[in-house]
């Protein structure tokens, strides 16, 4: 009896082992993804980056499409797929683009406050960085629409400020944009995130100082 009963509690603690890996395993996922597109974008050399975000997305597409329900996994799918079309440019970039669109429509389905309102800046900055019609699907309205969204959900937050006013800056709206800008820089340190907020911040500053000489 007694052998049962252990053999019993074993496999009852081992379910819920399992359990609390299932639970944990989303998390960890997106933190591995985010960490590692960290590296390659701020990090990893510009001749590698097209590479290695290639191989980063299609890891990101399959641990998202075994986890159809995270909003958070498919935003991370989506920010991978959009430095992807980056790093490839040129007319190969849109696949890559309107896949990334897709993941983050369908995460707003699911959650549009997952992960700050992250959906929201990022199709937003999608709609501002693609080609317009014919080529694309870039429109500057859409874009100011979502950009606004996630900034109402994360008015503080460095990656909706900064997005914000690169589209201010790109559409020629420079004392906005430089608002929005210094906004950005004020927004206070995320947590496990060292890398990529001092990347973000440098790319800041390289357009605060382009603003500065547009006004020579």
């Amino acid at each position: 009896m007694h052998f049962f009963t252990t053999s019993l509690r074993a496999a009852f603690g081992m379910l819920l082992l399992v359990a609390a890996s299932a639970f944990a395993g989303v998390p960890e996922d997106v933190a591995r993804l985010q960490q590692e597109w960290e590296q390659i974008k701020y990090a990893a050399p510009a001749a590698e980056q097209e590479a290695r975000f290639e191989r980063l997305s299609n890891d990101a597409a399959g641990i998202a499409a075994r986890n159809p329900n995270s909003a958070e996994l498919l935003i991370w799918q989506a920010i991978i797929e959009s430095s992807y079309a980056g790093a490839k440019g040129g007319l190969g970039a849109l696949s890559l683009a309107k896949a990334a669109r897709k993941a983050l429509e369908q995460a707003l389905a699911i959650n549009p406050d997952a992960l700050a309102g992250s959906a929201y800046t990022s199709l937003g900055s999608l709609y501002y960085q693609v080609p317009g019609w014919p080529i694309g699907f870039g429109d500057d309205k859409k874009a100011a629409e979502m950009l606004g969204k996630g900034l109402a959900i994360n008015p503080d937050g460095i990656d909706p400020n900064y997005f914000y006013g690169d589209f201010l800056f790109r559409k020629g709206d420079l004392d906005n944009a430089e608002k929005y800008l210094k906004k950005a820089l004020l927004a206070p340190p995320r947590a496990g995130r060292k890398l990529a907020d001092e990347g973000r911040r440098k790319e800041i500053a390289q357009l605060l100082d382009k603003i500065a000489a547009k006004r020579k």
